[in-house]
C-alpha cells in the first residue's frame, strides 16, 4: 500500500486561506457607534415582544370558555386552567367562623373545615384543644359524572361568601361549574354554641352527576392527643353512633373494628373529653364505619389515638343533592350535650351499660354536679363518698351481724366437722340445719358486696368520664379525672402492667382495702364449708388495686380510699358499741328452740341431699 505523505502545498494553502479570513473579519467589524445602535435596537425588539405576550396571556385568561363537564376532550384540554373537570379554580385561602366558644377555619380547597379549636379549654400542657388541625381530618363527597369520571369535592376549589343572618354567621362555599351550576356547602354558626348548621346542596348539576352511580359522603379523622397518658386517653376514645330510633352502639376501644348500620342519626368521633359529631337532620339511610387503633403502648411522644372513617351514601332528589346536617365540635360534657334534647347527643357519653349506666347518669352525675357547685372538687368527692357509705351502712351492719353469728357458731361447726369427718354429705346437711336453726347464713356476708357492685361499677365509669373533674386538682393530684403522680420513672423505663410512674392515691386505697379485708375475711370466713380461700383474696384485692388503679382516675382512688376508711370506722363502731356477742349467743339459742318452717326450696334441697346420701349407701352395699 502506498504510504500517504504530508503535502507541503496543502499546508501552505490552508495557512493562506486562514489568513485571508482573519483579515476579512478585521476589516468588517462594526464601529463603536454601530455597536451601540444595534444594542438599542435589540432592547426595543425585546420590549415589544414582552408587551405583546402579556396582552395575549391576559386576553386568553379573560376569554377562557366555560367547560361542559360532559365533554371529555374539553375537560382533558382545559382542566389545568379552569380547575378539576370544569369547576372554576379559585385561589387558596381560608375563611374564619368563630364565637366565644369555638373557632373554625374553612378552606377554599374542598370547602371543608381544616381547623377546629376550643377557645376555653387547653391540654394538660397548656396548649389549646384542637379537634381538627394540620390535615388530621378530611371531608368530601364522591360522585361520578355522566361521562363516567369520578370526582371528590375535597379536590375542588370553593368560592367563599360570608354574611350575617341576625346574630348568626353564615358562610356559603360554592364550587362552580358554570354561572348557575355549583356544589354548595353552607355553614351557619350561632353565638355561644358548639353546634354548627351544615347544608350540602347542588344546583344545575343534574346533567353532570351520574345518578346511576352512588354518591357518597366520606369523613375521616385522626384523634389528636390531649392527655398526658395517651394509653389512658385512648381507653375512652371511641366511635359511637345512634341508629334505628335511638339505639346506641360503639366500635371497639382497644382494637381495630368496623361495622355498618341503617337509619343512622349521628356519628360521634369521641376523643375522651372532646367530640367531633356529624348529625343528620333526617337519618342517614346507611353508614359504614371503621376505627383503627393507633396506640400500641404508652408513649410520651405519640400524637394520635385512633383513626376514624365513615362512608354515608347520599340520595339525589331530581338529580340534585340536598342534605341538612349539623357539625358539633365541643366537650363531651353532659351539661352541654343534654341541651340538644332533640338530638340526644348526651347518649354518646360512656355512662356504662344497663343499671350501672343509669346510676351513673341519673344519680352520681347530677349529685356530684350539685355538690361541686359549692364545694371544692376534691372535697365534693369526699362528701359524696361519706353520704354513699352512710346510705350503705344498713347493709354493712347486716354483714357484720352475720359475721358475728358465724363466729359464735364456729365451735359447733367444728364439732360437726369432727363428728362427720368421713361423711362430707352428712356434714353439709347438719351444718345447713344448724345455720337454719340459728338464723345465720355464710352467704349473708356477701350480700353487701353484691349490692355495692352496681354502685362501684357506676363510679368506675363516672370518675374517668366526668367532664366536671377534668383538670380539677386536689392535694397532690393535678387532675382528678386522670392518675396522680408522685414520682415519674426515667423516660423509657416502665414496669409491665404498673406503668411509668407511681401514684399515691392507689397506694393509700390499697392499704385501706387490705385492713378492711382483714376485718371482714380474716376472721372466720376461710374455715366455712364450700367457701373459697378468702385469705388469698385478702391479699389479691389490694394488689389488684395497687397495680390497676395506678393508671386510673385519681378521683376513683380517692373515693375508694375514703370509702374503705369510713367502712372500717362504721364496722369498729358496730363491733364495739352496737353488737354484743353474748346477746347474739343467747339469741341463737332462742332461735334453735323455735320451730323452723321449711321453705319449698329448703325442702327440695334437703330431699335431694337425702336422696344422694341414700344412693351412696346403696352403692356401698
Amino acid at each position: 500500500m502506498e504510504e500517504k505523505k504530508l503535502d507541503i502545498n496543502s499546508i501552505i494553502g490552508f495557512v493562506l486561506i486562514f489568513g485571508i479570513l482573519l483579515f476579512w473579519m478585521y476589516q468588517n467589524q462594526p464601529t463603536a457607534e454601530e455597536l451601540e445602535a444595534q444594542k438599542q435596537e435589540q432592547q426595543q425588539v425585546e420590549a415589544t415582544e414582552k408587551a405583546s405576550n402579556q396582552k395575549e396571556a391576559k386576553t386568553a385568561v379573560m376569554q377562557t370558555p366555560a367547560i361542559n363537564l360532559q365533554d371529555s376532550v374539553a375537560v382533558s384540554n382545559y382542566k389545568s386552567s379552569v380547575g378539576v373537570f370544569g369547576f372554576t379554580n379559585t385561589s387558596e385561602g381560608t375563611t374564619t367562623l368563630e364565637n366565644d366558644l369555638l373557632y373554625l377555619e374553612v378552606s377554599n380547597k374542598g370547602g371543608q373545615i381544616v381547623e377546629a379549636r376550643m377557645k376555653t379549654f387547653n391540654t394538660y400542657d397548656s396548649i389549646p384543644i384542637y379537634l381538627v388541625k394540620d390535615g388530621n381530618a378530611h371531608f368530601g363527597i364522591n360522585f361520578s359524572t355522566t361521562d363516567n369520571r369520578v370526582l371528590n369535592s375535597k379536590d375542588l376549589y370553593f368560592e367563599p361568601t360570608f354574611s350575617n343572618s341576625g346574630d348568626n354567621q353564615v358562610l356559603s362555599m360554592k364550587a362552580k361549574a358554570g354561572v348557575n351550576q355549583f356544589l354548595e356547602y353552607r355553614y351557619e354558626m350561632k353565638p355561644d354554641d358548639y353546634l354548627v348548621d351544615f347544608t350540602v346542596r347542588s344546583q344545575g348539576l343534574s346533567g353532570v352527576i351520574n345518578a346511576s352511580q352512588p354518591v357518597e359522603l366520606e369523613w375521616q379523622l385522626k384523634g389528636i392527643r390531649h392527655n398526658k397518658s395517651i394509653a389512658y386517653e385512648n381507653r375512652y376514645t371511641r366511635l359511637t353512633y345512634s341508629h334505628e330510633d335511638g339505639k346506641i352502639d360503639k366500635l371497639s376501644e382497644g382494637s381495630d373494628d368496623d361495622d355498618s348500620e341503617v337509619d343512622v342519626k349521628w356519628l360521634s368521633y369521641r376523643q375522651h373529653f372532646f367530640s367531633s359529631i356529624l348529625v343528620a337532620k333526617d337519618e342517614f339511610k346507611k353508614a359504614a364505619m371503621t376505627s383503627i387503633n393507633l396506640v400500641e403502648e404508652e408513649s410520651r411522644s405519640a400524637g394520635f389515638t385512633k383513626e376514624y372513617n365513615s362512608k354515608v351514601p347520599l340520595e339525589l332528589t331530581a338529580g340534585e343533592l340536598a342534605t341538612n346536617m349539623h357539625w358539633y365540635y365541643g366537650p363531651t360534657d353532659v351539661a352541654v350535650l343534654s341541651t340538644y334534647e332533640d338530638l340526644n347527643l348526651d347518649d354518646s357519653i360512656p355512662f356504662g351499660w344497663g343499671i350501672f349506666g343509669w346510676i351513673n347518669r341519673y344519680v352520681f352525675t347530677p349529685f356530684y354536679t350539685f355538690l361541686s357547685s359549692f364545694l371544692p372538687y376534691g372535697i365534693a368527692i369526699i362528701v359524696m363518698t361519706i353520704l354513699v357509705r352512710l346510705a350503705m351502712s344498713p347493709a354493712t351492719y347486716k354483714s357484720y351481724l352475720s359475721q358475728a353469728k358465724m363466729k359464735v357458731l364456729k365451735p359447733e361447726i367444728a364439732e360437726l366437722g369432727e363428728k362427720y369427718k368421713d361423711n362430707a354429705m352428712k356434714k353439709q346437711q347438719e351444718t345447713m340445719k344448724l345455720y337454719g336453726k340459728a338464723g345465720a347464713s355464710p352467704m349473708s356476708g356477701c350480700i353487701p358486696a353484691v349490692i355495692q357492685m352496681p354502685i362501684f361499677y357506676a363510679l368506675f365509669m363516672f370518675f374517668p368520664t366526668s367532664f366536671a373533674l377534668r383538670q380539677k386538682s386536689f392535694l397532690w393530684a393535678d387532675d382528678l379525672s386522670s392518675f396522680d403522680t408522685i414520682y415519674q420513672f426515667p423516660e423509657g423505663f416502665s414496669i409491665p402492667l404498673y406503668g411509668d410512674h407511681i401514684s399515691l392515691f392507689p397506694i393509700l386505697a390499697s392499704i385501706a382495702i387490705f385492713f378492711y379485708m382483714m376485718m371482714t375475711t380474716g376472721q372466720n370466713m376461710p374455715t366455712q364449708p364450700g367457701m373459697p380461700n378468702m385469705k388469698f383474696i385478702m391479699y389479691l384485692m389490694p394488689f389488684f388495686m395497687l397495680v390497676f388503679f395506678n393508671n386510673y382516675a385519681s378521683g376513683l382512688s380517692l373515693y375508694y380510699f375514703i370509702s374503705n376508711l369510713i367502712t372500717i370506722g362504721i364496722m369498729l363502731v358496730i363491733k364495739n358499741f352496737i353488737l354484743d356477742n353474748e346477746k347474739i349467743r343467747l339469741q341463737i339459742q332462742e332461735n334453735k328452740k323455735k320451730p323452723k318452717k321449711e321453705s319449698k326450696f329448703q325442702r327440695k334441697m334437703r330431699e335431694m341431699m337425702e336422696q344422694a346420701e341414700a344412693q351412696k349407701k346403696t352403692g356401698k352395699k
